[in-house]
């Protein structure tokens, strides 16, 4: 493939950033690929690797003379990042995310990125319940969604540049406004792994039940709840934080769901419970038909490079 940046600069260089530089450097996509962590091992573990050209020790230095910067760093840390890479980057560079959130990114960034420079926040939907800069591998994001949410004014060739880099790495492309980027990702992804969360700590207070128990005797359906609930819990405390109102709007509509099938069930309503779980068995099937996800008995999840796991949606 053609190169499309010359310089892309990864600030951040967990899961995401390390498979988009897996990505770019398997396909051709940049010419150089330097990145920039707070955390010195990570620093360390990138240059092991070999997929970045070279680390800094600031992101200052990093966005030095970079034509894509890439935020790949909980939400909660975008504007400090913001306003130290501002003045160092240069005219006609793009700015974007990975981040979970998009209003909250697009405010806590768009003041702190100067005239001259494209700033268009973007979301992934790929990853595993794995993180790190050794967790990256170029195919994470193959047939995955990658969704941009441009300002009102966004040069549009900037845009059609960044999406041909996302579809260079294997992903499906769209564009939609921020509020509805948080509210359909509180239905399809902040909300399911906040149930998660809840799931295990339920049964983490079950004393009723040990610990091994728990673990020894775990169905599919409590194996699939710890697998989401294993998600860097930085980055999920950052996105309900910024994502609450639409969050909270989901959960309301999730407990009176909850209170119908509690209703149901106490009531011995099987012609419900059997409509309820036939309509919701189709968007399942429709999932897999989309080819996001596959009917095998372990989702598919054995055939990734060891120590991987099928791609899960991300936040």
């Amino acid at each position: 493939m053609a190169v499309i940046y010359e310089k892309v600069a990864l600030i951040g260089m967990g899961l995401i950033a390390s498979s988009m530089a897996h990505a770019m450097r398997q396909r051709g996509l940049a010419k150089m690929v330097v990145g920039h962590a707070k955390s010195a091992a990570t620093r360390d573990a990138a240059m092991e690797l070999g997929f970045c050209d070279a680390v800094f020790d600031t992101a200052a230095q990093a966005v030095t003379g970079a034509d894509l910067v890439v935020l790949a760093v909980p939400v909660g840390a975008m504007e400090s990042i913001a306003i130290e890479i501002g003045p160092h980057l240069k005219a006609g560079a793009t700015v974007t995310d990975v981040g979970s959130v998009k209003q909250a990114v697009i405010d806590a960034v768009a003041p702190h990125i100067p005239q001259g420079v494209h700033f268009i926040p973007g979301h992934p939907l790929a990853g595993t319940e794995h993180s790190g800069p050794r967790s990256g591998f170029a195919t994470l994001f193959e047939n995955r969604w990658w969704l941009l949410t441009p300002p009102e004014g966004c040069d549009p060739a900037a845009v059609t540049r960044l999406r041909h880099l996302c579809e260079g790495m294997g992903a499906n492309v769209e564009e939609m406004d921020a509020p509805h980027h948080d509210l359909v990702l509180a239905v399809t992804s902040h909300t399911p792994h906040l149930i998660a969360y809840t799931m295990v700590g339920v049964a983490d207070d079950l004393r009723r039940v040990t610990d091994s128990e728990v673990i020894k005797y775990s169905a599919a359906g409590f194996r699939d709840f710890t697998r989401i609930a294993a998600s860097d819990p930085t980055m999920w405390r950052d996105v309900f934080l910024t994502n609450k109102d639409a969050t909270l709007e989901i959960l309301g509509r999730f407990t009176e769901e909850l209170f119908a099938l509690q209703r149901a069930i106490r009531k011995g309503d099987g012609a419900h419970l059997h409509d309820y779980f036939t309509r919701t068995r189709a968007i399942r099937r429709s999932i897999i038909q989309a080819g996001q996800d596959t009917d095998a008995p372990d989702f598919g999840r054995g055939g990734q490079p060891a120590g991987q796991t099928k791609p899960a949606t991300k936040a």
